[in-house]
């Protein structure tokens, strides 16, 4: 506890960062108990309604209370985007593991696959991906995911290259380790933090596809609460109603701020320490 204070003196934005992000995750886990509505209620007479004490961030057009939806909606957001990120880490990382540790045409099979993947920009993969899928949720994590898989497994393959001659793995295959157990025992282990490093740094941009495909309608069906989509059924009030575009997006845009600035100070080097004279 001494050591994360200190590193939160050291790194005030970060420390602010973690507490926004907290803030956020915490309010979308308390949803049922913070939203002054239910998120699907429709109120008429708070058509494109201003914000209001009734309504502390405005109405859309179905008259619907926007706080409620934004906080209803973080919960499918933030849920879709750790589990495109948990997808990509642990399938990328197999991929990884087998292409830098396989020999031969074996290896080579494997380097194509991550080549092939690496070959379709990430969104258009995960175009692909619902269209095969079909729009919802389910499809819409599985293709922010699949869309992923590239960076962790080139990650991957680039460390276990590396440590494929230590000593400590020759030693396992002089001693008649059998390939799974190397790669389970040994190298997976030394391959665990860059991978959460990554897994950190992407999260924000797992955010940001699963919104920009929401907003596209492949994501969450109407009327479900998801920033994405609440940014696409707000587009045609710009000019009456701007709030119902602007707070979704600046929900995304806190939330992708906070894990950037988290992540960076996460994985960056540790900041300096002025010990004073000795």
């Amino acid at each position: 506890m001494t050591r994360l204070r200190r590193r939160a003196r050291q790194q005030p934005l970060a420390a602010l960062a973690a507490g926004v992000l907290l803030a956020i995750l915490l309010a979308a886990l308390l949803a049922p108990w913070l939203a002054p509505a239910p998120p699907d209620a429709i109120d008429l007479a708070a058509q494109l309604a201003p914000p209001s004490p009734a309504h502390p961030l405005g109405g859309d057009f179905y008259g619907r209370d926007l706080l409620s939806r934004i906080l209803y909606g973080g919960r499918v957001t933030l849920l879709v985007a750790t589990a495109a990120v948990t997808l990509a880490m642990v399938v990328g990382a197999l991929v990884g593991l087998l292409a830098g540790y396989a020999q031969g045409w074996l290896g080579q099979v494997w380097v194509g696959l991550i080549d092939l993947l690496l070959a379709f920009p990430a969104l258009l993969l995960a175009l692909l991906v619902v269209a095969l899928m079909g729009p919802g949720l389910t499809a819409l994590a599985v293709a922010v995911g699949v869309a992923s898989i590239p960076g962790y497994a080139r990650l991957v393959r680039s460390l276990v290259l590396t440590l494929r001659s230590a000593p400590f793995v020759e030693a396992a295959v002089a001693l008649g380790g059998a390939a799974p157990h190397i790669l389970a025992r040994h190298l997976l282990p030394a391959v665990v933090s860059p991978l959460l490093a990554l897994a950190t740094l992407d999260f924000g941009r797992a955010i940001i596809s699963a919104a920009a495909l929401g907003f596209l309608g492949l994501g969450a069906a109407p009327p479900t609460a998801e920033w994405g989509l609440m940014l696409y059924e707000g587009r045609g009030y710009l000019a009456t109603a701007p709030w119902a575009s602007a707070f979704p997006g600046l929900a995304i845009t806190l939330t992708v701020l906070a894990v950037t600035i988290l992540g960076d100070a996460l994985t960056g080097p540790p900041p300096a320490v002025n010990r004073g004279r000795e």
